[in-house]
């Protein structure tokens, strides 16, 4: 177990209820009171009550306060939190205090974790709405990309914190990333890349958060880490977040309804089909659409299977569409299954015309060509595959972003053998994911469906060896077949994009859809 890190406590009575209050770190201003909710803060030794802090949400998260682990050799213990809310979601900053009396953040955003310091505010630093998402910028020397800029706010705090938004106030938060230089200073190759942000990501990724909550704004810089890393003690115990789910009727048909995930912001209905808005809350009016043509997934969602080292949850699926801007009539479709795991989080199975792949959203921000036709990322080269307009046509389950039907983002699709990268750019948003593809065979195993792998083949990837050995007898007729196959495709088309994995369109398509899912908000992933 770590060693607490406390060099001089200090403990008052809280002026609303008389309870002990304590501060372990020098630098923390303010505390909730653990009894009566209030919020106090700290001028020397006295305590002034300055309201009341609202409840803390249930985000069924490993972390509490006093969990203590290991950073880089140094103990540390989690002292405070703070909950946010965002237009797409929620997230967590826990305030950490380390054994040489300096303080830091460990921020969990759907089961991903990034350790952040405070970091000196430049003083020529700009104004919030200069930072245009996706535009590059230079803070201190630094390049970094803008991957969010949005409006957030606080909704509930507890234990002592060295910084305290006033609580329900939107206040502006921009996220800016970097790729960095590969630790190793040596190429990485596209597996490799797959596998570290499936597992939690790189150490030379760095995220600097500006919060413009307070004058001047103050600044954090961190990196991905994983919860396995830290060598915490002092979890939750698995138990307690075996709670009930939580429950209400389908605004559309009053079928009773059980939300599985408390993060969730959308969900369907399973009678109904009907797409629900839960980011208001439930018990207020809840927001639905109407989806038709239901999509059957191959993989029934509760489904669980190991990928990766790691047993996996089908929580969430989207049949999504894109469209060519260079030629609005030709569309393909793909489906993305959303996985859930308590310690990493969530990640995307996809599934399209040219096979399946698990990407993650990833925190470092690859760096493109001045042209765009290819993107570096910890040290590999990817080269432009396609760009397209992508939207969402249909989805199931639950999600911990708002979906909606009609959901649009502009993509950018980027391949290195069979490593992925993909870029999704909302209004408000700049993600990229990263991952490789993976076979049909390990897909119909994992989720336990040997049974009909032949529904599960795509174009999974084969030895680049086969192709060359092919005769040439073979190669012509495999032209003929294709050459039939398109004056067929030209004359009419049975399938719809809109329910299938497949491409319309004036010509032959080949290619699949999306390689990442979309993670709408997710500031400090």
């Amino acid at each position: 177990m770590a060693t607490n890190p406390i060099h001089r406590s200090y403990q008052a009575p809280c002026p609303g209820c008389g309870a002990p209050v304590n501060f372990t770190s020098a630098q923390s201003t303010h505390a909730v009171c653990g009894y009566c909710q209030s919020t106090v803060v700290r001028d020397g030794d006295t305590l002034q009550r300055i309201g009341k802090m609202a409840e803390l949400f249930d985000d069924h998260s490993p972390l509490q306060l006093q969990t203590s682990g290991i950073w880089r050799g140094q103990a540390f213990t989690l002292v405070g939190r703070l909950q946010y809310k965002y237009p797409e979601g929620t997230w967590t900053e826990w305030h950490a205090v380390l054994a040489d009396g300096s303080t830091a953040y460990l921020s969990e955003d759907n089961g991903a974790y990034v350790w952040a310091t405070p970091v000196a505010t430049p003083a020529t630093l700009p104004a919030a709405q200069v930072f245009r998402v996706g535009a590059s910028t230079t803070i201190s020397g630094q390049a970094f990309a803008v991957a969010s800029n949005m409006q957030v706010l606080l909704l509930a705090a507890q234990g002592e914190l060295p910084h305290l938004p006033a609580l329900g106030q939107a206040f502006a938060m921009v996220e800016l990333r970097s790729q960095g230089a590969a630790s190793s200073g040596t190429k990485t190759s596209g597996s490799q890349i797959g596998s570290q942000l499936i597992g939690g990501g790189s150490e030379s990724e760095r995220v600097l958060s500006i919060d413009y909550s307070s004058t001047p704004p103050t600044c954090c810089m961190g990196q991905p880490v994983r919860l396995e890393d830290l060598k915490l003690s002092g979890l939750k115990e698995a138990s307690s977040k075996t709670e009930k789910g939580r429950q209400f009727n389908c605004p559309n048909c009053g079928a009773a309804l059980t939300v599985q995930l408390d993060t969730s912001q959308s969900m369907t209905c399973g009678s109904c089909n009907s797409l629900i808005d839960l980011s208001g809350g439930i018990g207020g009016e809840l927001k639905h659409a109407l989806q038709d043509e239901p999509v059957r997934p191959l993989i029934a969602l509760g489904s669980s299977g190991e990928l990766q080292g790691a047993v996996w949850q089908v929580v969430g699926f989207q049949h999504r569409m894109g469209i060519d801007p260079s030629d609005p009539d030709e569309h393909f479709g793909w489906e993305e299954y959303l996985l859930y795991h308590p310690k990493r989080g969530f990640t995307f199975l996809v599934d399209s015309t040219e096979g399946w792949s698990l990407v993650k959203p990833a925190t470092g921000a690859p760096v493109m060509s001045a042209n765009g036709q290819s993107a570096s990322y910890l040290g590999a080269r990817y080269t432009l595959k396609e760009s397209y307009q992508a939207e969402t046509s249909y989805a199931l389950g639950e999600f911990y972003w708002r979906v909606s039907r009609g959901q649009k983002t502009s993509n950018r699709d980027y391949v290195s053998g069979s490593s992925l990268l993909s870029s999704e750019q909302s209004a408000d948003e700049l993600t990229w994911s990263v991952g490789s593809k993976i076979d049909s065979a390990t897909v119909a195993k994992a989720f336990k469906l040997e049974g009909q792998k032949e529904l599960f083949k795509r174009a999974d990837v084969g030895p680049a060896s086969a192709s060359a050995a092919m005769s040439v007898r073979t190669l012509i007729i495999i032209f003929v077949l294709l050459l039939l196959f398109a004056v067929l495709m030209s004359r009419c088309s049975s399938c719809d994009p809109q329910v299938e994995n497949c491409s319309s369109g004036s010509g032959f398509r080949s290619s699949g859809g999306s390689f990442g899912g979309f993670s709408s908000g997710g500031g400090h992933k």
